[in-house]
């Protein structure tokens, strides 16, 4: 049994209220014994945070904490849509990133959710991951994360 909500804690963190869907779809998404995790933004308890180009209008050190957001967003989904006692393991994670043209440290930004899943999550939180940078993400948001998990 993962004690998730206690390794959060000790951290220093707590779920932020998930945010409902902006269109017509859903969060999580099951098929089989597979979560798909829409796109989570840096959204506190629906507040638009972390909003504009990394390496301009939003600092490297920004975007970590803007990374780490999402990730606490894609925890609060599942324990709300599916219960962390539910989770067999973290599958893969896509990032998304929007920078001025010479920003580099996109890896830097995603070792975020990367470490954050491994600290909450343990070895269940193993993961393949790629990173994308695109021209714009909706509302201006500097990050986005998707997941998918294998359930129990």
């Amino acid at each position: 049994m993962l004690n998730l909500l206690e390794n959060l804690k000790k951290l220093n963190l707590s779920l932020p209220k998930p945010s409902t869907p902006g269109g017509a779809y859903q969060s999580v998404n099951i098929r089989g014994k597979i979560a798909y995790l829409a796109i989570q933004f840096p959204i506190e308890n629906e507040v638009f945070k972390f909003q504009g180009r990394l390496g301009a209008e939003i600092p490297t050190e920004e975007g970590l904490r803007a990374m780490e957001l999402c990730t606490l967003n894609v925890l609060a989904q599942m324990n709300a849509k599916v219960g962390f006692n539910n989770i067999e393991g973290l599958n893969h994670i896509d990032a998304y990133f929007q920078a001025a043209p010479e920003w580099d440290d996109s890896p830097q930004i995603v070792d975020g959710a990367s470490k954050l899943f491994l600290a909450v999550l343990g070895k269940k939180g193993l993961h393949s991951r790629a990173i994308f940078g695109v021209e714009r993400l909706p509302r201006n948001f500097c990050v986005g994360l998707t997941c998918s998990f294998t359930l129990k």
